[in-house]
């Protein structure tokens, strides 16, 4: 890996000494427990199970994507929200995108594993994406004992034509965040780092929701792009302090120097004026991404702008209540339910509470 110039690391530490000094984060919202790693391998086994017991390939793509959908749920009320407007193909097809994300960030972010062992399992979710892909049908991919929402997610691939290399580049990002490192600018950890953690998650979509006519789909994979940036980096704002307790940063080294902040600054909660500063920086840096995805939305298929637009600007509103928040990077901000309706067609409110009853997964 290409690491950062001696200029701009003078003054930084290395990624295992960024654990700041204990805090009250009393203030923070709590979030919600994650699964445990072998919670995970119940629901796996369990919905392997029912997928076997059922009838045809369209069945247990029906029980895989309601097992989806109990994880999105679980994991982002945000993204599950507005993509209850998408049609209901597509919004298998994304729940089951999503599944097939999360369980590698699981990997390195919740599950108790040394950094080798979380290396070792994120090769062999690797490999069985791989295998998936060569068996060539959901069912044959099941009944070899392969997980299931890699599995799903190889189905996915087949069936809306997603370069397969795109995932590797996705488990490449999460493979970097078993072994952290700094970015020397905003264009190094985009190119290092955002292209492989967002980008291609949103060109997986791209190709789910689909292009308003034959030649708009490059416009639509622009828009794609700059909205996964600009959705990337909005997390970055939002977990600051939650990042460095795991020995991460994915703020541009450079912005850093520029604003006299050191890493340890940045860490140990000092110097909390400078600290904003930085914030706004990248906040509108956030803001020209979301104003540069905005000009391809209508490349998209109509039936899923609802649901982009939507998202756009529940994550854009994140984006601002970051800033007024009063307890600065310590304070994991959140939108709360009732503004995000505002951004949600109101014609389609209906999905909300129905989406919510799900069958047993």
């Amino acid at each position: 890996m290409t690491l950062p110039s001696l200029s701009i690391r003078e003054n930084t530490t290395s990624p295992d000494l960024l654990a700041p000094r204990p805090r009250n984060h009393s203030h923070s919202p709590a979030k919600a427990k994650e699964w445990t790693e072998s919670e995970w391998e119940s629901l796996d086994s369990s919905v392997r199970r029912r997928m076997l017991e059922s009838d045809g390939e369209d069945r247990a793509w029906s029980i895989l994507a309601r097992a989806a959908r109990k994880v999105l749920r679980k994991y982002s009320t945000s993204f599950f929200i507005v993509t209850r407007f998408l049609p209901p193909r597509k919004r298998e097809a994304v729940d089951i995108i999503y599944a097939a994300v999360r369980y590698p960030d699981e990997i390195v972010d919740t599950f108790d594993l040394e950094a080798g062992k979380k290396s070792q399992r994120l090769r062999s979710w690797r490999e069985a994406y791989e295998a998936a892909l060569a068996l060539g049908s959901l069912r044959k991919s099941v009944e070899a004992g392969l997980p299931v929402f890699a599995a799903g997610f190889a189905e996915v691939v087949r069936r809306y034509g997603i370069p397969e290399e795109h995932y590797h580049s996705f488990l490449d990002a999460m493979e970097m965040d078993a072994d952290p490192r700094f970015f020397s600018t905003l264009g190094d950890l985009i190119e290092s780092y955002v292209y492989g953690s967002a980008i291609v998650v949103g060109y997986f979509l791209t190709y789910v929701y689909g292009a308003a006519d034959n030649s708009a789909l490059g416009r639509a994979l622009r828009s794609s792009n700059n909205l996964g940036i600009a959705l990337q980096l909005t997390n970055f704002l939002r977990d600051m302090a939650e990042d460095l307790r795991r020995g991460r940063l994915y703020i541009p080294l450079e912005m850093l120097q520029e604003e006299g902040l050191s890493v340890t600054d940045l860490a140990s909660g000092d110097k909390q004026d400078v600290q904003r500063r930085l914030q706004k920086r990248l906040a509108q840096a956030i803001e020209s991404y979301y104003r540069l995805s905005e000009h391809d939305l209508d490349a998209f298929a109509p039936d899923c702008q609802p649901a982009i637009k939507a998202c756009v600007g529940v994550y854009r509103a994140l984006a601002n209540r970051i800033l007024e928040a009063p307890h600065g990077i310590s304070e994991r901000v959140s939108v709360p339910l009732i503004h995000k309706f505002k951004f949600l067609p109101l014609s389609k409110y209906w999905r909300i509470p129905l989406s919510y009853v799900i069958p047993r997964a």
